[in-house]
C-alpha cells in the first residue's frame, strides 16, 4: 500500500472530517496518531482506524494548552519513531456580525485555527524533515473569500493560509511538502448546526462527504515526491 509503514498524525480527529482523513490514511497503510477534544468520539475514531489493521495511538485533550502540544509530539515520536504526514484538521467556528461579536470569540478561534497549527508544526517539523514528509492544512472556502457573518472565522482561515504558504517556501528546500485544502460545505454535525442557524433545511446528500476529503488528502500525500499539491479547493457540485 502506498503509505505502508508511514506515520501520520491527524488533529481534530474526534470530528467528522478528521476521522474520515485518519481512516483513509490507515486504509492506505499508515500508522496513525490522532488527537481530539471529545474522548468518546476519539475512541470511535481509533476503532475505525484499527479496523483496517493499522496501529493507532490517541491523545484526548485540548491542544490549545501548549503542554499538550509537546505531549502529542512526544507520543508520536515514542509510538511511531517519527512522523511523515501531519494533517491539521482541528478547528473552531463561530458566527456573528463584526458589530456585535466579542473579541473573546475572535481570540478563541485564533487559538485553535492559527496558533495551534503553528505551534504543533514547530514541535514536529524536525521529524517531518527527517521523513521528507507532508503537511496538510484543512482550511475553508472562507479562507479564500469571506461571507457576511463569519468575519472572525474567515480572518483565522486567511491567516492559516498565510502560515501554510510561508511554511511551504521554507520547508520545500528540506523536502517537506505543504498543502492547503479549502473545503466548502461538508456533511458534518457542525454543518447541520450551521444550516439550522441559517433557518434552512439540511441536505447532507448534496454536500461534500467527509470521506471525499479523506481521499483527497491521500491523493495529495501519495503523489510522487517530485510534485506537490499546493492549494486545492473543493465545492459541492450542487449549490448549497
Amino acid at each position: 500500500m502506498p503509505l505502508d509503514g508511514r506515520s501520520a498524525m491527524v488533529t481534530g480527529a474526534s470530528g467528522d472530517i478528521g476521522r474520515a482523513i485518519a481512516v483513509a490514511l490507515a486504509a492506505r497503510g499508515a500508522q496513525v496518531c490522532v488527537a481530539g477534544r471529545d474522548e468518546r468520539r476519539l475512541a470511535e475514531t481509533v476503532s475505525a482506524v484499527e479496523a483496517h489493521g493499522r496501529p493507532a495511538v490517541a491523545l484526548a485533550c485540548d491542544l490549545t494548552e501548549p503542554s499538550r502540544v509537546e505531549q502529542l509530539a512526544e507520543l508520536v515520536a515514542t509510538a511511531h519513531g517519527g512522523l511523515e504526514v501531519l494533517v491539521h484538521s482541528a478547528g473552531s467556528y463561530q458566527r456573528g456580525d463584526l458589530a456585535t461579536s466579542s473579541v473573546a470569540d475572535l481570540d478563541a478561534q485564533y487559538r485553535v485555527n492559527v496558533r495551534l497549527p503553528y505551534l504543533l508544526t514547530q514541535a514536529v517539523l524536525p521529524m517531518l524533515v527527517r521523513g521528507r514528509g507532508d503537511i496538510v492544512f484543512v482550511n475553508s472556502t472562507q479562507g479564500l473569500s469571506a461571507s457576511a457573518g463569519v468575519g472572525q472565522y474567515a480572518a483565522t482561515q486567511h491567516a492559516k493560509r498565510a502560515v501554510a504558504d510561508s511554511l511551504r517556501a521554507e520547508a520545500n528546500r528540506a523536502g517537506v511538502r505543504v498543502t492547503t485544502l479549502h473545503v466548502g460545505r461538508t456533511a458534518t454535525t457542525l454543518q447541520e448546526r450551521i444550516f439550522a442557524s441559517e433557518d434552512r433545511p439540511y441536505p447532507p446528500d448534496t454536500l461534500i462527504q467527509p470521506e471525499d476529503l479523506g481521499e483527497l488528502v491521500v491523493a495529495a500525500v501519495t503523489l510522487p515526491r517530485r510534485a506537490q499539491v499546493t492549494t486545492l479547493t473543493v465545492w459541492p457540485t450542487q449549490p448549497a
